[in-house]
């Protein structure tokens, strides 16, 4: 069995970070890295460091078997489609064919926190579905259930900041948001030095947040008071709908916002700093670092 580490989603954020972590802070050699890419184009850099490049496509289960061919441990970033019914999890069924089809000895898939029947988020069952294959093909595996990304708090805050108001239906729920960078280190430390069997992680922060205490830490370092407006899931969707929206989108957001009310998003771990041997970054840092963009 060969060495080497596989990652989808290469050219994306969270595999191009993953790939990053495994080069400069694992110390993996370039030689062991295979990334795996619509257009290898996009990732002539890589190449050119030694890095061994393929194209491989979700939709195409044979090219994704070949593209795998040699690779010991496969990682699967979860692919980014998520308002087309069923399309993402049979492109990621696809995938885990594709691992065992190929040999693979370890297969690693990033997911979501606590995707089990139950949580309301729209996507989730996209995520147990793929794990439960994992767990059904035999094969050693790694699960990185990740947190919602500090960055993600870009498609409400700036509007939020502009208005004075967030218009919210998640109540006193929280969320406990991470760094995509922080994850990413996690999930190539994982990678690199993989627990022995199987093993699943929730890639959390160190803290959980509400959006009313969110909107307070924003306000203080922003110097812009923000008023959370606490709203029913209907009324929340009636406003996006007034704003224009995509409509396909809107049950999606809503879910999200339930899923955090249900307090699913909130569920805090020490599996980053176990990993990495560091704690993930805190939200605070973040909000003052991306003080310009967030303002406007």
């Amino acid at each position: 069995m060969s060495d080497k580490i596989l990652v989808t989603g290469a050219s994306g954020q969270l595999g191009g970070a993953v790939i990053r972590h495994l080069l400069e802070t694992e110390g993996v050699a370039p030689a062991r890295v295979v990334a795996v890419t619509r257009d290898p184009a996009k990732l002539s850099a890589l190449a050119g460091r030694g890095v061994d490049v393929r194209a491989g496509s979700f939709d195409e289960e044979a090219g994704l078997t070949r593209a795998f061919a040699g690779a010991d441990t496969v990682l699967i970033v979860s692919t980014d489609d998520v308002l087309t019914p069923g399309l993402r999890l049979r492109q990621h069924l696809a995938a885990v064919s594709a691992a065992k089809a190929a040999g693979a000895g370890r297969i690693a898939y990033t997911s979501m926190p606590s995707p089990e029947p139950g949580n309301p988020v729209l996507f989730a069952s996209d995520h147990h579905g793929t794990e439960n294959a994992i767990r059904a093909s035999g094969i050693p595996h790694s699960i990185f259930r990740n947190g919602w990304y500090h960055e993600n708090l870009m498609r409400s805050l700036p509007a939020a900041l502009a208005s004075g108001n967030w218009y919210t239906s998640a109540g006193e729920g929280r969320t406990s948001y991470i760094l995509r960078d922080d994850i990413a280190r996690a999930i190539a430390a994982g990678l690199a030095r993989p627990d022995a069997g199987n093993a699943t992680y929730t890639l959390s922060g160190t803290q959980a947040f509400t959006n009313g205490e969110i909107a307070a830490m924003a306000g203080e370092v922003l110097g812009k008071p923000i008023a959370v407006v606490n709203l029913t899931d209907e009324q929340l969707a009636e406003g996006l709908k007034a704003a224009g929206l995509p409509e396909p989108a809107i049950p999606l957001i809503v879910s999200l916002e339930a899923a955090t009310r249900a307090g699913v998003l909130g569920t805090v771990t020490q599996d980053v700093e176990r990993l990495t041997g560091r704690e993930p970054s805190p939200l605070k840092a973040w909000l003052e670092a991306n003080r310009g963009v967030l303002a406007g």
